[in-house]
């Protein structure tokens, strides 16, 4: 299994990837992120993700911004791909296309996009912007994206007559390096996500579930991609528990939720579902999600990377052969365990003989 790739979420928040009170080695300074790209690049690790946050409950008592982050470890590093989350409501799309082709061009073709519709209103009435409908706020990053490829791919005078955006014959010079233009990700469970993807993302990230969950998910957005003539790939986000055997990772796993700020889950599971009762069909990214569960806000401890190493490679196998094409990890102790992770996991999961799910083989 050569093909699938390994990602890592940025720690640019103070407090790490869970709501959690117990201690962790994740320092979250530009200086110590720098320092964990250069390590994750040379151990096997192929993308991180620069999280945009405002004032999102698991962000603690701070966050870094997503663009320019990636900007300065993208500048520092030689080999990884580096993906800044964007939210559409929040930017003119004009602007991130300049300065993504700017770091793209900088960094030889390293620079990636994930786009965010907003789910939390809080971010958008602290800035005075619009909080539009559900489905609307969809619509809004659909035309996002279409301005972003069309000013980074257009050898003629650009125009673009949206709802949302308007572009009067703009030309971008230079454009990015990346051919035909850099990697669009984005994430989001509804049916506008769904079909926003299907139409219009390069890749589409997954909260933390199981193998029968991700596979039918999959093949939903792939169908939608086929009817468009396109292709999606798939990230999955799932939190990295690894140690000598299951019963340590396990009791590790107890102890972060044993641990876990009531308030602030409450909090963040009270939002969650005023996201998900918006959506049109009533269903949104944490439709499921239990306590425990929202401890990890991506649903990264349903995705079962908790084990000794093998164990945890013989997962990542089970979700490669359903179609997923990149895993997107975190951990309790970045500083340790994302190395540990790179020297012991992903070696092991190279070394998988595999096939993928033929419904889902590419089309060459």
């Amino acid at each position: 299994m050569v093909d699938i790739h390994f990602g890592y979420w940025m720690p640019i928040i103070s407090g790490g990837y869970v709501i959690s009170t117990l201690p962790q080695r994740t320092p979250w300074d530009i200086q110590a992120n720098i320092r964990l790209a250069q390590t994750a690049e040379t151990l096997g690790f192929d993308y991180s993700l620069a999280p945009a946050r405002f004032m999102a409950l698991e962000a603690g008592d701070g966050q870094h911004d997503a663009l320019a982050s990636t900007a300065l470890v993208v500048g520092a590093t030689q080999r990884l791909k580096v993906i800044s989350a964007v939210h559409t409501g929040l930017w003119h799309p004009a602007m991130v296309a300049k300065t993504g082709a700017t770091i793209d061009i900088a960094s030889n073709g390293r620079f990636a996009i994930n786009i965010l519709s907003g789910w939390l209103k809080e971010e958008y009435r602290h800035f005075n912007r619009p909080w539009l409908d559900h489905d609307e706020r969809y619509r809004q990053s659909e035309e996002f994206i279409q301005v972003m490829k069309g000013l980074w791919t257009s050898d003629e005078p650009f125009y673009f007559n949206g709802d949302f955006f308007r572009i009067n014959g703009s030309i971008f010079r230079p454009q990015p390096a990346s051919k035909p233009h850099p990697e669009i990700f984005q994430g989001g469970n509804s049916k506008a996500a769904r079909r926003m993807a299907g139409k219009y993302s390069d890749w589409y990230f997954m909260n933390g579930n199981s193998v029968e969950n991700i596979k039918a998910q999959i093949e939903e957005i792939s169908a939608i991609a086929r009817q468009h003539n396109r292709q999606v790939k798939f990230g999955l986000n799932g939190f990295v528990i690894l140690r000598d055997t299951e019963t340590e990772a396990r009791a590790q796993l107890k102890d972060i939720i044993a641990h876990a700020d009531p308030k602030l889950v409450a909090g963040f599971a009270e939002q969650a579902k005023n996201a998900g009762q918006s959506t049109r069909e009533k269903v949104g990214m944490w439709e499921n999600s239990t306590f425990e569960d929202l401890v990890q806000p991506n649903d990264g401890f349903k995705t079962g990377l908790i084990g000794p190493a093998e164990l945890i490679a013989d997962r990542i196998r089970q979700y490669y052969e359903v179609g997923v094409d990149l895993i997107l990890s975190s951990f309790l102790h970045f500083s340790d365990e994302l190395p540990e992770f790179g020297r012991k996991v992903i070696p092991l999961v190279r070394q998988l003989e595999t096939q993928r799910h033929p419904v889902l083989e590419r089309v060459a």
